[in-house]
Formats: structure tokens, sequence, C-alpha cells
């Protein structure tokens, strides 16, 4: 789906905008109920179903995967991933679907005379987990790219694209499915998280997850690059990865690993909360206003049965998907960066770390205060000053003009021309 791949090219437009310049899984034992049990035997079917070419062995990448990690992972089957084509409609995203004249009544003021960028600009859809990061990196450009639109893509940022599609390629079938509605683009969404968790569950890997849930009170969605099943009984939590691909054959600065690490909780803090069963059905259908009774196309209700799921409408839908979720396993409290060279797709380093809740909600409650006008753009630290050498929009940012005759001399010399 359209946001899904915007999510994958924009994850890294920070990090390559800098370096485009020379310058078998265990699953526990337990009591279940007669529904648990129909739920659990329906997802085997349904990862029966979506498992339809097996990649050889002797050629899979994985291989080189589970060196690095010193453990053998099964080379997963592909599953279908389904693309919404609007039927009848313009081509929009998911959530700019339906009515959005409500929104020039919500451009409220907060703050001192402050205006609400959620509000104006992301109101109907919620943030994306690039639209934190984003800001974490750098609030003015975010600031920039709202007011003015995203600048021109760099050849670096094209190459990390074109390699999350050949990633993706391998476990993932994309496929295209007439929608007809809002309530039918995020049941297809829905399904295809299903359907990929089913092939987490079974085949050990899987990638291309969307994610969708509340934080600190905001709507808030984003896709995982990868998510492993670990091998040992001891450990059944599933790992999150994240794979970013680098221009040059160095690896990334702190800053570009902070927001990495940055990006990464934001996706185990929506997994962990989708999975606790408490993703809030009504409050859902209330934003998004969504029509709970909707009942599904017959082309969206085949679709959605092949994920073993035969419901009529969205509510019943959104009900199995809670419950199904609620039978997932907590993400581990490692998190993993892996830093690929693009001129070659080579490992160039693998960084794991460990989630830490305290810095995540600190660092998330900041950007927030920035999103709903709590308070002005932020520029960068001094010492952060060189990403502004980097910068699309840094001829109209009042911190660069001020200090434009410093900039040079702040540059570290690994990332000067």
């Amino acid at each position: 789906m359209e946001e899904e791949e915007e999510e994958d090219e924009e994850e890294e437009e920070e990090e390559e905008a800098a370096e485009s310049n020379p310058n078998h899984n265990h699953i526990p034992l337990e009591i279940v109920s007669e529904d648990e049990m129909a739920l659990i035997e329906a997802a085997l079917s349904a990862a029966a179903s979506a498992a339809a070419v097996r990649i050889p062995s002797s050629s899979s990448p994985l291989l080189s995967v589970s060196r690095s990690l010193k453990r053998t992972i099964t080379s997963p089957l592909k599953r279908t991933l389904t693309c919404c084509s609007n039927a009848g409609t313009p081509s929009e995203e998911i959530e700019d679907l339906g009515d959005n004249s409500h929104m020039k009544e919500k451009k409220k003021k907060s703050g001192e005379g402050l205006t609400s960028l959620y509000l104006k600009f992301r109101n109907r859809r919620g943030l994306s987990v690039t639209d934190i990061t984003r800001s974490e990196w750098c609030e003015k450009q975010m600031e920039f790219i709202l007011l003015h639109g995203k600048p021109k893509r760099t050849n670096a940022m094209k190459a990390g694209s074109a390699r999350h599609a050949e990633l993706e390629e391998e476990v993932v079938k994309r496929v295209e499915l007439p929608i007809n509605s809002v309530e039918e683009s995020w049941a297809v969404k829905f399904s295809n998280f299903i359907i990929g968790t089913n092939q987490l569950l079974f085949e050990g890997l899987t990638r291309e997850i969307p994610i969708v849930g509340h934080v600190e009170g905001v709507w808030m969605s984003g896709v995982i690059d990868e998510i492993r099943m670990p091998v040992t009984e001891a450990d059944q939590n599933p790992l999150l990865v994240d794979i970013k691909t680098r221009y040059r054959a160095t690896l990334p600065s702190e800053a570009q690993k902070r927001n990495s690490r940055f990006q990464l909780m934001c996706y185990k803090y929506l997994w962990d909360n989708m999975i606790a069963n408490n993703f809030p059905l009504e409050d859902f259908f209330a934003h998004f206003e969504l029509n709970p009774e909707y009942i599904f196309s017959e082309d969206v209700r085949q679709h959605i049965s092949s994920s073993a799921c035969n419901v009529v409408t969205f509510r019943e839908f959104m009900m199995y998907f809670r419950n199904m979720c609620h039978l997932l396993p907590p993400s581990s409290e490692q998190l993993l960066l892996r830093y690929e060279y693009q001129g070659d797709n080579s490992l160039l380093g693998e960084y794991q770390f460990n989630y830490d809740d305290s810095w995540f909600k600190s660092q998330t409650l900041q950007c927030l205060k920035f999103w709903m006008g709590e308070r002005e753009a932020g520029f960068v630290s001094k010492d952060e000053r060189w990403k502004c050498g980097f910068c699309s929009f840094a001829g109209k940012c009042p911190m660069v003009n001020s200090q434009e005759s410093q900039l040079e001399n702040e540059l570290p010399k690994d990332l000067c021309p």
C-alpha cells in the first residue's frame, strides 16, 4: 500500500542525505478456551494458505543473516501482501479517504498563538513513526517539510528504497485488491498484519509488518522492516529489526544511531500495545470516522477469508483482529539495527541494544509538544549543526542564516565534501 512504501522511503532520508554527499520457534504450552483454540487453528490454516513460493535454501540471503547471529533460521515462504487499489475513487492514502471538512474547524491555536501542526496536517491520518523520528532529528526541518513539501529524493535515498523492495520481495508477493471505502482499506492493512504474523510464527521471519496504535494519546502508525522469531526455547519473544543502507562503507554517527534507536523503540511500543489487548476499538472508530457496521464487498470478504476470518462487517473483523493480537507474544527487550553497504549489500555491522522505556517516553513527549503547538520548533544542538550542511531547507532556516559563517568550521571532517 502507498503509505507502507512511503514509510520505507522516508525512514532513511535523514541518514542518507548526509551520506549522499561525498564530503521451529517455541510456543509456550498453556490452557486455552475453545474460542482461542479455534483462533489458533484458524491461524494455522491461514499460514498454510498464505505460503505460496518457497525460497531455495541455497540462494536464500537469510543464510548470511543467520551466520551473523550464529544460529540457523528456516528460509521463509512468501506471503501475499495485498495492496489497495480504489474502485471508483481517486487514488489516495488510506487515512485521507473520507470527508476532511472537519479539519478546518479543528485548526485551533494553543500555547502563545502557536498552530498545532498535528491538527493542521495529521489529524485525519495520525502520526507516522517517520514523523516522530524526523522531529527528533530536527524539528525545524520537520516544520519546513510540512509547510513546503518534502525535498527531492537523492540517489542514495532511491537506492535505499530499492534495497528494501528487494528484501520485501524475498518473503512477500504483492497483489492488488480493489477497495471501495476507508473501512476496507484498514481491513486490508490489518489482514496483512495477521498474515505476516502467521508467517513469523510458523516460518521464523517476516518483513513489512504494518502496525498502528496509541502513543501518549496520539494515533501512530508504521511499518516494521523485519521481525525474527528466536529459535531457542529459552527465548520466545520476537526480535524487531530495522535495516539501514549506507551510501558509504562507514558506520553511522551517534546522532544517526540515536534516531534509529528511537524509531525501533516506537515499533516495540506499538507492537507491545497491540498484543496486550489494549487496542481501543471505539476510539479507533471515532477518531478515523469509521463505520463499524460497514459491510465488506465480496472481493474484500474473500481476501479476509484467506486469513481464516469469515466475517461480514468491519466491527466483526476488528474484534477478530484484536483477539489474534492478544495471542501474540510481546517483543524482545533487545532491538537490532542492521547496516548494509549500498554498493554490494554487504553487512557493515549490527548494533543490538535494549529498549529504554523512560528515555523513549521522554523523547516522545518532547516531540509531541512540538506537534501539538505547545512550543515552537526547536533547532539542532550546537554539536549537531553539521546536519544543516545537508538540509535542503538551510537557505530558509533562521538559525543557519544567523550563523552561516560558522557552519563550515563546525562540519566534522569526515562529512565535509
